[in-house]
């Protein structure tokens, strides 16, 4: 039988590479449901070419995202959205058994914990959609969890890895989505250039895998062929690799534990691995992160290691952040300083949803409040 697959967020990136993913494999998947934002056109050609029973845009809020989640009749869900307008629907799902593909970083930053404890009272199955969540669990197939010494998420380093502090400073938004190697969306492609993807994806790892802060460890590795590394008690280090193609740890999550067959030869052993057609060999070189040039990264383990609900403000303000950066309200270099200031002025409370609802409104309030202040500061100046 097909897997019945409904997708929230299916016209963002993770979203239409999904469906590009289950339009290969229609033998193995039917779309079942389609929860989009505002691009309109785009949702009405993929209900044209999939056919889903039901179907939700930004017009019908919650209950839309409700519906295609836990109405659709869908096998799993894949949580693709961005920041926490689909929380609700999601936990809805898991508490109904239904399995969750997440690709969303925002729910397992704020709510992991919670999210994990839904799942396994109803036995749901959470499936890690990021690269490096995926490579984690991967590597950990079979593995007893208590024989994890450390896992290793490797960051591509971004466009500004090679700039200093003070280039970075002032660069523009076209600057900050020039990614080197991987197909994102403008804000995952943002959090990307500041290193807050990667302090995003420390948190989530620890929450995913059960790991504490101090045993998730980063390292830049420019060609994003190597996703992620599990380093065990016994000295033993198991690694995932592949090509940088989000479609690969989607399709993973789909068809778990199953692998999807695309066909392909063995081929090259070292194009395999990353080097060029034709080269006569190839290397994986792997470097520090510098936190001094990425206070993201420093912001997000402090975070992790508050606790409660500091991981939801960090990613709420760091959302609220993002967005003025693009709009012209905040230097790129003044992202990080929004989310410390906000992480300073909103405390911490132990985690539930409805805590953590509150987090997130209350971040969102103190981070506009600064990139407002920002913009009256600016324009009194000039």
């Amino acid at each position: 039988m097909s897997r019945r697959v409904a997708i929230l967020g299916s016209t963002g990136s993770i979203g239409t590479q999904a469906l590009d993913v289950i339009a290969r494999h229609s033998e193995r998947f039917e779309v079942v449901g389609l929860a989009a934002g505002r691009n309109l056109d785009l949702l009405a050609q993929q209900v044209e070419r999939f056919g889903p029973r039901v179907v939700a845009d930004a017009r019908d809020g919650a209950r839309g995202l409700h519906a295609v989640a836990c109405e659709s009749g869908a096998d799993i869900v894949l949580a693709a959205t961005d920041g926490a307008v689909a929380f609700d629907a999601v936990f809805a799902a898991v508490d109904a058994g239904i399995d969750v593909a997440v690709a969303n970083k925002e729910l397992i930053v704020a709510a992991g914990e919670l999210l994990v404890e839904h799942a396994a009272r109803s036995g749901a199955r959470l499936l890690p959609v990021d690269s490096e969540h995926s490579a984690i669990f991967q590597c950990l197939q079979g593995a007893p969890r208590e024989r994890i010494a450390a896992v290793i998420v490797t960051a591509s380093g971004g466009p500004f890895w090679e700039r200093t502090r003070e280039q970075m400073e002032h660069a523009t938004v076209d600057d900050a989505l020039a990614h080197p190697t991987w197909r994102m969306g403008v804000k995952n492609t943002i959090d990307s250039a500041t290193l807050m993807n990667k302090g995003l994806e420390v948190i989530e790892a620890s929450k995913w895998f059960g790991v504490p802060g101090e045993r998730v460890q980063v390292v830049v590795h420019r060609t994003s062929v190597a996703h992620g590394f599990v380093v065990f008690t016994d000295g033993n280090v198991v690694g995932q690799l592949a090509a940088p193609d989000m479609r690969l740890p989607i399709g993973y999550a789909l068809a778990y534990p199953d692998r999807l067959d695309d066909g392909r030869p063995a081929g090259d052993p070292i194009e395999a691995l990353g080097g060029k057609r034709g080269a006569a060999l190839t290397a994986l070189a792997f470097e520090r992160p510098d936190p001094v040039r990425f206070p993201c990264l420093r912001l997000a383990y402090e975070a992790l290691a508050a606790g409660g609900t500091a991981p939801a403000v960090l990613s709420a303000a760091n959302e609220v952040a993002v967005a003025a950066f693009v709009s012209g309200e905040i230097p790129f270099g003044e992202i990080p300083v929004c989310i410390e200031t906000v992480l300073d002025r909103v405390g911490k409370r132990n985690v539930s949803l409805e805590a953590v609802r509150d987090a997130d409104r209350l971040a969102r309030i103190a981070a506009q409040a600064f990139t407002s202040g920002r913009t009256a500061r600016t324009s009194r100046s000039t």
